[in-house]
């Protein structure tokens, strides 16, 4: 599902999908869950979109190309007007109701529907093989999260042999929670200790047969999560899978900071460095990244970067960064650029070239692709609100985020 307009993502959305927004340096939100899916064996893969489509659709493209003597495929399928329907997708599963043809035109007796904005390594084959081994009609995916955060999901309870007796969308009263969390059996059935409070919390991850899928969206339920699910548990058997390795839903700023940051840590929680299952992306063909006298510490550096005698601390630095003598960069993402500036713009303190002037401080920001910053510019949420929106620039959630294209002047203090 590619859909979304990733409006607590903004202004990373601005102009692309949620999808499509950079990730670790060089890859996109969207190549996560199609690597698990080529790692998987599983290789008829349908995408389906609808907000801000360019970027996301150029990149899948480009990335996603098999021989002619397979039945392998990555398609896209764009929201767009039928004799039957003239309406945008109204929720997940009004997105697969409008193109369910499409789908029923493959021999599978299984689906598998899976949000394209969340930074996990899952074995789908597992997952398949726990919902046919245990009969189940519907299966969905759930991690355990401790009781704080326990109110931005849908909580699920099951039984012992993981059937979902019922469901409750972002819970809040301590009341109810206490009725959610996971029994003892439970708890030692995914290796916790009894003492631990948990919930399962969907994944939005599900699996479904083809009948029950087909019969599931007869009607006009928009979403999986809010309408088909709960009206499944009471009249289907619907299972969960618990998924215990790391997985975070990439759903607001603080969030995909955080997941960036993280990737820079000695053992980080989530590795790109996995050779077994690999992360694929777009095959760009740079030059490897030309160091000239810079400091590095906990640092990722993409390819077809020029560094010059910088300090960077803890930070993701992306495709063909441009960061210029005396610059200092800590906690913060820089996505890099889309292209090479093979020319300087016309001389004026108004226009910096592409990337990071010199002698510049940048701690807890993220800059978007293609923004200019200039000379001596500070930018730093220090001192300021932890939500603001200004000209050039945007504060979410205490992060300081230079949007696509912005141009910051030099001299500007953030």
């Amino acid at each position: 599902m590619g859909g979304g307009a990733g409006t607590r993502l903004y202004p990373l959305t601005k102009e692309r999908a949620k999808p499509a927004v950079p990730l670790g340096g060089k890859y996109r939100l969207v190549d996560i869950p199609i690597s698990n899916c080529l790692n998987s064996g599983l290789r008829s893969i349908y995408i389906l979109t609808q907000f801000n489509t360019m970027s996301l659709h150029r990149h899948i493209q480009a990335s996603y190309k098999f021989d002619n003597f397979s039945r392998s495929f990555v398609d896209i399928l764009a929201a767009q007007q039928t004799p039957l329907s003239t309406q945008w997708y109204q929720g997940t599963a009004d997105a697969v109701r409008q193109n369910l043809r499409y789908f029923l035109e493959q021999p599978y007796e299984y689906f598998l529907i899976l949000s394209g904005d969340q930074l996990y390594r899952m074995d789908f084959r597992v997952l398949l093989h726990q919902h046919i081994r245990s009969g189940a009609e519907i299966t969905l995916a759930v991690t355990p999260v401790v009781r704080a955060a326990a109110s931005d999901f849908g909580i699920m309870l099951s039984g012992p042999d993981h059937r979902i007796t019922r469901f409750e969308e972002k819970p809040k009263d301590p009341a109810v929670l206490d009725e959610l969390k996971l029994d003892g059996e439970t708890l030692a059935s995914i290796s916790r200790g009894p003492e631990e409070e948990l919930f399962q919390a969907s994944m939005g991850i599900y699996v479904f047969n083809r009948d029950v899928l087909v019969e599931c969206l007869d009607g006009d339920l928009a979403d999986f999560g809010k309408h088909v699910i709960p009206k499944a548990i009471g009249e289907r058997q619907v299972n969960a899978y618990v998924f215990e390795g790391y997985w975070e839903d990439i759903g607001t700023i603080r969030a995909f900071y955080e997941a960036n940051l993280d990737l820079t840590s000695l053992v980080p929680k989530y590795s790109f460095f996995e050779a077994t299952a690999p992360i694929y992306t777009h095959p760009r063909f740079l030059p490897g990244s030309k160091i000239n006298g810079a400091t590095l510490r906990q640092a990722i550096v993409s390819d077809g970067c020029i560094i010059s005698d910088a300090h960077i601390e803890r930070s993701v630095i992306g495709v063909r960064s441009i960061i210029r003598s005396g610059a200092t960069i800590r906690n913060s993402v820089i996505m890099g650029g889309d292209y090479f500036e093979t020319s300087a713009p016309e001389a004026s303190p108004d226009v910096p070239p592409i990337g990071v002037g010199r002698n510049c401080v940048i701690d807890r920001a993220i800059i978007d692709k293609n923004a200019r910053i200039g000379e001596g510019v500070v930018i730093t949420p220090e001192g300021k609100a932890a939500t603001l929106d200004a000209e050039n620039y945007f504060i979410r959630d205490g992060i300081v985020v230079v949007p696509k294209d912005a141009v910051i002047p030099a001299g500007f203090w953030i």
